[in-house]
């Protein structure tokens, strides 16, 4: 059973930077697909990034292309997010993911099968 918590979330705004911290426990990390899914305020969760486990993969949503950056270190079992040139429409809640098995990544919210209590992002504008 994999456990994921979530951390960096905050208040900024437009135009600047974030980075988001996703800690695993659990689980031998480094042999799943991991992403970041986001949900705002009367929306359906969305698909933000994903990485392979290796990390020599990785898949941004059209709408974070060119801003967002996905990384992983599986040394130490975290899996970040950087977020450059916030937008207010980032806005929302982000939660971490890990594939719902071994050796795949994805880009469903189907694909994974562990989740993090989620973090908050809010941007000003």
């Amino acid at each position: 059973q994999v456990q994921l918590v979530e951390s960096g979330g905050g208040l900024v705004q437009a135009g600047g930077s974030l980075r988001l911290s996703c800690a695993a426990s659990g689980g031998t990390f480094s042999r799943y697909g991991m992403g970041w899914f986001r949900q705002a305020p009367g929306k359906e969760r969305e698909f933000v990034a994903a990485i392979s486990w290796t990390g020599g993969r990785s898949y941004y949503a059209d709408s974070v292309k060119g801003r967002f950056t996905i990384s992983r270190d599986n040394a130490n079992n975290t899996v970040d997010l950087q977020m450059n040139s916030l937008k207010p429409e980032d806005t929302a809640v982000y939660y971490c993911a890990a594939a719902r098995r071994v050796f795949f990544i994805g880009t469903a919210q189907g694909d994974y099968g562990y989740w993090g209590q989620g973090t908050q992002v809010t941007v000003s504008s």
